[in-house]
């Protein structure tokens, strides 16, 4: 295989990573409901596993929709 080929090939396989990575950012509505219900109760890490994404951007997300931990689970974890 040359140069150029072996260049094009990981030019169109990074191409297709940066797509699904793409697609995976949006959020569907079901997938917010899932976590309106889960991340006040839940590990972060649990709530990310269960949706399929990463604990940062699960966090991320909860915060800019004004999700918090309950004071409940605070004391569980020995915060309250």
């Amino acid at each position: 295989m040359s140069f150029n080929e072996r260049k094009h090939k990981m030019a169109k396989k990074k191409k297709a990573t940066k797509a699904k990575k793409a697609l995976k950012g949006l959020w569907t509505t079901s997938e917010l409901n899932l976590l309106k219900k889960l991340f006040a109760d839940n590990l972060t890490a649990v709530v990310a596993a269960k949706l399929g994404r990463s604990t940062e951007t699960v966090k991320k997300k909860a915060s800019r929709m004004g999700l918090c931990k309950s004071k409940k689970y605070m004391k569980t974890l020995g915060r309250g």
